[in-house]
């Protein structure tokens, strides 16, 4: 029997945008549809199948299971190889990205777990924030410059750029990584963007829409892709929101979705967002999404120190005056 050609461990692998997104649409031609869950939810659906091999697209591209090669149909197997996402495990194989479901779009994202700092996360924070973004956007006129800022694999400004149609789009993220799966799913969906390892700064020209959903979880790991710093993870976004402020052109908006941890009932990141908009002459709405987000995180660490009773899914919208 002829042998596989030996693969690269994952730590070795990087990603190859073309083949991907090339494997992004013929996912699609299979009618392939995925809807990314918590990981605590992820991690009991594979526990109810502990040892089982992959039986469908499904089980490969959205839980993560190892598959053997007769699993994917036409060229599925050689995209994911040639794209660097493909990991050999004994006698399996197991692709090194998943795939979402998203507005009717495909976008690639890390497999699970998340545990790598690099890691590039999409789940339910993504589908509310492009909910979010889907209604600020029916009061906006199409901006010339978006700018998705700490965009990851890209859900947010791609979403964004289907509604608006603006003229030029920019991924901003830290993550090289991130960046080349925010390449392929453009790619995928049609888009021509500019991709930008670094931060807001780093960013030329005018900007008159910034879009932003930072991490916002007290990662006692210091997790990049889920850290948000000081005021029990809210800090990120503060600063953030200070940073669109400071570039924004006359007129220009930010949409922020994020997690503000609630202390005795108050709300410390509306307060710090209220000071900062009346500090730059800005306008704020702000709307408590959902009210109880990532409840898990409570028991312990600096939530629990400071007695946090909830996190809370919030969006605002400031706009330079």
């Amino acid at each position: 029997m002829h042998s596989p050609p030996p693969l690269l461990p994952a730590s070795a692998m990087t990603f190859s945008p073309e083949p991907l997104a090339a494997l992004l649409e013929a996912l699609d031609n299979e009618g392939y549809a995925f809807t990314t869950v918590t990981p605590a939810t992820h991690q009991r659906v594979l526990d109810r199948r502990r040892g089982e091999a992959a039986a469908d697209l499904r089980d490969v591209f959205g839980w993560s299971m190892e598959f053997g090669r007769e699993t994917l149909p036409g060229d599925l197997f050689g995209l994911l190889e040639e794209g660097g996402a493909l990991e050999r495990r004994g006698e399996r194989y197991r692709s090194l990205i998943r795939v979402a479901s998203l507005s009717g779009r495909l976008f690639a994202h890390s497999a699970f777990p998340t545990d790598e700092g690099d890691s590039v996360f999409f789940g339910p924070d993504t589908y509310r924030f492009a909910r979010f973004i889907e209604a600020a956007a029916q009061d906006m006129d199409a901006p010339r410059h978006l700018v998705d800022l700490g965009a990851g694999a890209g859900p947010g400004g791609i979403s964004a750029a289907g509604l608006l149609e603006p003229e030029a789009i920019t991924l901003v993220d830290i993550n090289p990584k991130a960046l080349c799966l925010a390449e392929a799913n453009a790619l995928a969906a049609g888009l021509e963007v500019e991709t930008v390892t670094g931060s807001l700064a780093d960013v030329s020209g005018e900007i008159d829409l910034v879009i932003a959903n930072p991490p916002f979880i007290a990662d006692p790991e210091g997790r990049d892709y889920r850290d948000g710093g000081e005021m029990l993870g809210a800090g990120l976004s503060l600063d953030w929101a200070r940073q669109s402020l400071e570039r924004l052109a006359e007129g220009g908006t930010m949409l922020l979705y994020t997690g503000s941890p609630i202390v005795q009932g108050e709300d410390r990141l509306l307060a710090a967002l209220a000071e900062l908009a009346e500090e730059r002459e800005a306008s704020l709405r702000y709307e408590e999404l959902d009210p109880d987000i990532f409840g898990e995180e409570l028991g312990g660490g600096a939530y629990a120190a400071a007695g946090v009773e909830r996190i809370a899914a919030i969006g605002a919208v400031l706009r330079r005056t």
